[in-house]
């Protein structure tokens, strides 16, 4: 078995050898210890938004928002938990951007295909005879 790679930790700019984590085993602990703070103030009150949350466990919002995406901590288990689009910045407990910035992204996509690949209306499978 190899040695991995060496790289800085992209949380504190420690050196560390990359393995199962992306950041560095001491921002690993720092980030199971917020993980524990923000569940033990979601028991406390399981209506905080991720603003309040972010406050009351001192842990950012970005921060949040990973453990929201990574499914750590379920945003439909709590009414008021939800993340800012990527998009626009309005809140949403599905996915990275809204119903409607995504509705108007597969409204370009779909636009966007018509005019690279026009509807073929002579069907599939046709040959033209010479």
């Amino acid at each position: 078995m190899g040695i991995g790679n060496l790289q800085n930790c992209p949380r504190c700019e420690r050196l560390f050898v990359t393995g199962i984590y992306d950041v560095c085993p001491v921002c690993v602990k720092e980030i199971e210890e917020e993980f524990k703070r923000c569940v033990q103030q979601l028991k406390l009150n399981k209506n905080l938004t991720i603003y309040e949350l972010s406050e009351a466990a001192e842990v950012s919002v970005r921060q949040i928002t990973r453990f929201i995406f990574e499914r750590r901590l379920l945003a439909s288990d709590f009414p008021n938990l939800s993340v800012p689009c990527e998009s626009c910045g309005k809140m949403t407990k599905v996915g990275r951007v809204c119903i409607e910035c995504r509705e108007g992204l597969q409204k370009s996509l779909n636009h966007n295909e018509n005019q690279i690949n026009p509807p073929n209306d002579k069907g599939f499978g046709y040959h033209s005879k010479k």
